[in-house]
């Protein structure tokens, strides 16, 4: 098997609490030395991507690589912090991506709906209402492109339909209150639905799967691009996708996902494709654990659980990643699972794990990784190393930034 991960340095959770001495106590809360620590490291690395974004690319507006994704990174540090400059510096970048729209994509990640929405939660905390109403109704305006079956439309995360749907619940999210009506959500939701069932038809699955979605005429399995993503969101409460849909098209499409599970726990990148290789957010354990917890929430029964508790175990023996300290295929994309199996089982053993990849973090740049394409970008680069490390602060209010609800 090709070596795509360092061997973890690091001991296991034994339990005791020497283990966790000097990382956090008993009810999870992290020690003041810890934090200071990890505050500290989130000040010198901002300092680095703030001096490296100057020679960034003035024409990239999405939220994966370019400025809606710093402006993110700042909006969330002043969800943390509750600095105004942050908010200050939230408002100059988003300003920077609203000028160079892609007027192609629609998706949060990756298209235009990232600023317009990250650009509305801005404005609103600015109290500058105008101008985040002026966003909403573009943000608004590319939804029926969305909803109508457009059959180049992808329904996956990055470049198609669930990228749009997460924008919508972001605003409300962020605004903290119905701003954008659930039917637009639920009309997405349906679109999406309808889209994987006429796949699954005419691709003849639909015994197997009652739902398949494609991109670039490959059947993705992970959170990115692939059909864990996407069961993730049409399982979520409130989108309108009824207890019928949920029983009848995602149990049994998710119970599918949930076989193609490889021996070592992780998951492949396709269908049909058995190569034990990616162990990113975007291919492999990492963002197929978010489907899993999700379906134990809904469907109940304890495999899913195990299952996700696997991923972990996959996570923590090779998600220290020779790619680097990203989150889309870096540790810090990859603590993430360790934080969502924290919140859901307040084992403290996840939160040991995620504190250790942060350890790995807080030596940037000493470990041989590879220098990504955009090194200072929030999915590939050093924001988002420094969005992990803030969240980490909050360990129970954490989550993987423009995905997990």
């Amino acid at each position: 098997m090709e070596q795509r991960a360092v061997k973890n340095p690091y001991r296991d959770y034994d339990g005791t609490p020497a283990c966790t001495q000097g990382l956090f106590d008993h009810q999870g809360r992290l020690t003041p030395d810890f934090a200071g620590r990890l505050s500290s490291k989130i000040g010198e690395l901002m300092a680095l991507m703030e001096s490296g974004l100057k020679s960034a690319d003035p024409a990239d507006c999405t939220t994966y690589t370019g400025w809606a994704g710093i402006a993110l990174l700042y909006l969330h540090l002043y969800n943390v912090y509750g600095e105004p400059s942050y908010l200050q510096r939230a408002l100059e970048h988003v300003n920077r991506s609203l000028r160079c729209l892609t007027r192609r994509w629609v998706t949060f990640l990756c298209g235009d709906a990232g600023p317009l929405a990250v650009a509305a939660v801005v404005y609103h905390k600015l109290h500058r209402e105008q101008e985040a109403d002026d966003c909403l109704s573009q943000l608004l305006r590319l939804h029926q492109s969305v909803v109508q079956g457009d059959s180049r439309l992808p329904d996956e995360l990055l470049y198609g339909r669930v990228g749009y749907l997460y924008a919508l619940v972001f605003v409300n999210q962020q605004f903290e209150q119905e701003k954008i009506p659930m039917q637009y959500v639920q009309q997405v939701c349906d679109a999406v639905l309808a889209s994987g069932e006429g796949l699954s038809r005419r691709s003849r699955h639909q015994d197997t799967s009652p739902l398949l979605f494609e991109w670039y005429q490959e059947y993705y399995v992970g959170a990115a691009h692939g059909l864990a993503g996407i069961y993730y969101y049409m399982m979520q409460p409130g989108f309108g996708v009824g207890d019928e849909r949920l029983l009848r098209l995602l149990k049994p499409s998710v119970d599918y996902v949930f076989q193609l599970r490889l021996p070592s726990g992780n998951y492949p990148p396709c269908i049909g494709d058995s190569r034990d290789l990616l162990v990113h957010w975007c291919h492999g354990s990492p963002g197929v654990i978010y489907m899993l917890i999700q379906a134990y929430k809904v469907f109940g029964g304890e495999h899913y659980l195990a299952g996700a508790m696997q991923c972990g175990e996959v996570v923590w023996q090779r998600g220290l990643l020779k790619k680097g300290y990203g989150l889309c295929h870096g540790a810090a994309g990859n603590a993430y699972s360790f934080l969502a199996l924290y919140k859901l089982t307040h084992d403290p053993k996840y939160l040991y794990r995620a504190c250790m990849f942060a350890v790995w973090c807080l030596d940037y740049g000493k470990h041989g990784c590879r220098t990504p394409d955009t090194p200072f970008s929030l999915f590939e680069g050093m924001a988002g190393t420094i969005y992990f490390l803030s969240d980490l602060l909050q360990p129970l209010k954490s989550r993987f930034p423009a995905f997990e609800m």
